[in-house]
Order: C-alpha cells, then sequence, then structure tokens
C-alpha cells in the first residue's frame, strides 16, 4: 500500500502499515477496560512499538476486519476531497504535541471527514485522536474514535477543533501551518456564529470573556481565507457552507 502524495511528511515517519495483534494480553485488557458506541470504531497505536496495539469496531464502521486495521490503512481510506486537509492538520497535531510537555494526555483534536468503506461508499465520521498514554511528559500511544455521524452536513469548509490545556496555543498552531484554505475551527466559528446572531465585535468579546482584538484575530483572516468582502458576505457563506446551522 503506497502513501498518497499529500501524506503529512512529518507523520509519514511515524504511520506504519503493521496491524494490532488482537490476542496479546495487552489487547484483551483494552478489549475490557475501553467502552465502545455502537457506530464507532476505536484505534490505538504505539509510537514506541511502531504499529496498531489495538483496533475495534472497524467492520461495522468501514467494512475491514479489527485485525487487518493499521494505521497506514486508516490513513489511505480518507476520501479524496478530505485527504489533503485531513493528512496535513492530523501531521500538524503530531508536532505539536510531540513537543515534551505536562499534561499531554488531556490534548486531543476532532477532524470532521469522510472515510471510504470497503464497498466504495463515503462514510461521514466525526474522529477524534488524543493521547493515550505518555511518560516523562513524551507522547508514548494515541488513541482515535471514530464515529459516524449521519447528521453532519458538509460544505466546502473543513471543520476541526482542539483541546487541551494549552487549547489557544493548539488551536493558534494549527491556524498558522494549516496550508488547507478552506478550513474552520471550533473558536473561530463560535465567534462567527455570535456576529450572525447580530452582535458586534465588542459585544461577543464581552461574551467570550477574550478581548476585542482577539475577536478580530478569529474573524478577521476569515475573509481572505473564504474569499469575501464582507462581514454580511461571510455570514452568508457560513451559512451556504453549513459552517453555521
Amino acid at each position: 500500500m503506497s502513501l498518497q502524495p499529500n501524506f503529512g511528511n512529518y507523520s509519514k515517519s511515524f504511520i506504519t502499515d503493521v496491524p494490532a495483534d488482537l490476542t496479546t494480553e495487552t489487547a484483551l485488557f483494552l478489549k475490557q477496560t475501553i467502552p465502545r458506541f455502537p457506530l464507532e470504531a476505536i484505534y490505538i497505536y504505539s509510537f514506541k512499538e511502531g504499529k496498531m496495539i489495538y483496533a475495534d469496531g472497524w467492520e461495522e464502521v468501514l467494512g475491514v476486519k479489527d485485525s487487518d486495521i493499521s494505521m497506514l490503512k486508516i490513513v489511505v481510506m480518507t476520501a479524496p476531497d478530505y485527504a489533503p486537509f485531513v493528512n496535513e492538520l492530523n501531521d500538524k497535531a503530531l508536532m505539536f504535541i510531540h513537543k515534551k510537555r505536562p499534561e499531554l494526555n488531556k490534548y486531543s483534536f476532532l477532524i470532521e471527514q469522510k472515510k471510504v468503506h470497503k464497498n466504495g461508499t463515503e462514510i461521514p465520521i466525526v474522529a477524534r485522536v488524543g493521547v493515550h498514554e505518555c511518560e516523562n511528559d513524551t507522547v508514548v500511544s494515541i488513541i482515535g474514535r471514530f464515529q459516524v455521524n449521519y447528521n453532519i452536513r458538509f460544505g466546502k469548509v473543513m471543520r476541526y477543533a482542539a483541546f487541551g490545556p494549552e487549547k489557544n496555543e493548539f488551536e493558534e498552531e494549527l491556524n498558522k501551518t494549516l496550508f488547507y484554505k478552506n478550513a474552520i475551527s471550533n473558536k473561530e466559528k463560535d465567534a462567527l456564529a455570535l456576529i450572525a446572531k447580530g452582535y458586534s465585535l465588542k459585544e461577543v468579546a464581552d461574551m467570550l470573556n477574550i478581548s476585542q482584538s482577539a475577536v478580530e484575530k478569529r474573524i478577521i483572516p476569515l475573509y481572505k481565507r473564504f474569499d469575501v468582502k464582507s462581514m454580511p458576505h461571510l455570514v452568508s457563506f457560513a451559512y451556504e457552507n453549513h459552517i453555521l446551522p
């Protein structure tokens, strides 16, 4: 299986095509202790071992046996329209969490995307990837939870979010380095939603308990990113592309 051309350069060195051995004591323990919801697939990937150490639910979600799931297979099953964005975001997120820092196990990021089922159909997925285990403030393994969500309304704009003790730094790092122009973070979307309701920048700042300049930093870049000329145009664009409900 070959890497897609847009596969992240940083992530490439970590991702392997080695599936989990689900008969190991570790895998059996994880099966008993990690709950899984209907239409959800889970993986745990070990950077230390360079392979999957656990997989569950993938046949139900994407038609692939748990014993055949590798990190590389998950990557290449991303629908073509979403692969550049997903691969780049994964790349930048991994760069961030691989920097030695405290409370690493509290960091995660979320991406709305589509994966291609074994039968060829595209499945709407909300994927959340976080740190599963760390040692000495260094990531050892990550956990991914991929939930099928048929209520997602996809438009031209990709949606993502970052979580963790230094959430703002994490999200700003993704915003700064992300090449894919048609993307929006939860933080940007929250500010835009309030503006769409008619609140001024100052009122939005008060409601979010941040400065007006912080609100401007979330909103002004969207003009160039989405090629709009005014606030009404930006709000209209957001509704047309299902950024706002």
